[in-house]
């Protein structure tokens, strides 16, 4: 991205170089999209704020949390969060949508198409890492401790 390029078309040109299918949401500077990993299907929004010259990514976790396992499932998301740098897990208890955000600030820098691709696929990699503790942490057979150290045990 040259220092003039607006950030959203620095966005549209990465995910079109990179064979994503996208659509963007009316009057808003937000891409929506879709990723299908081994675990499951989540859909993506990839958000610019011009202003701010901010990029956020968000993938939503395809499980919808019950309201009686809110707590439980925070406690491990906050697990999670404690040993992570890039981006972390959020938990809506109102609804139990569960995304994991990914997001940079660039006032002085260029967006390149690197850092683009470093914030998407480290989110999407996460999501894909968790999300099966995070159904194991719903479904109630193991604790949020127990479900942190598998997926660990998992990805190692």
């Amino acid at each position: 991205m040259t220092s003039n390029q607006p950030i959203f078309d620095a966005i549209v040109n990465f995910f079109t170089q990179d064979n994503w299918s996208f659509t963007q949401i009316k009057k808003q500077s937000t891409l929506r999209l879709a990723f299908k990993g081994k675990n499951g299907k989540c859909d993506c929004y990839a958000q610019v704020r011009e202003k701010e010259k901010q990029f956020i990514f968000y993938s939503v976790c395809p499980t919808q949390v019950p309201k009686t396992k809110r707590r439980v499932v925070g406690e491990f998301l906050l697990r999670i969060n404690h040993e992570k740098v890039i981006g972390g897990f959020d938990l809506d208890f109102n609804n139990g949508e569960i995304r994991y955000k990914t997001s940079i600030s660039f006032n002085n820098k260029s967006l390149t198409s690197d850092t683009i691709k470093d914030l998407v696929y480290t989110n999407l990699m996460m999501m894909e890492r968790y999300l099966p503790g995070i159904r194991l942490v719903i479904s109630g057979f193991i604790s949020p401790e127990e479900a942190l150290a598998e997926t660990e045990n998992l990805a190692e």
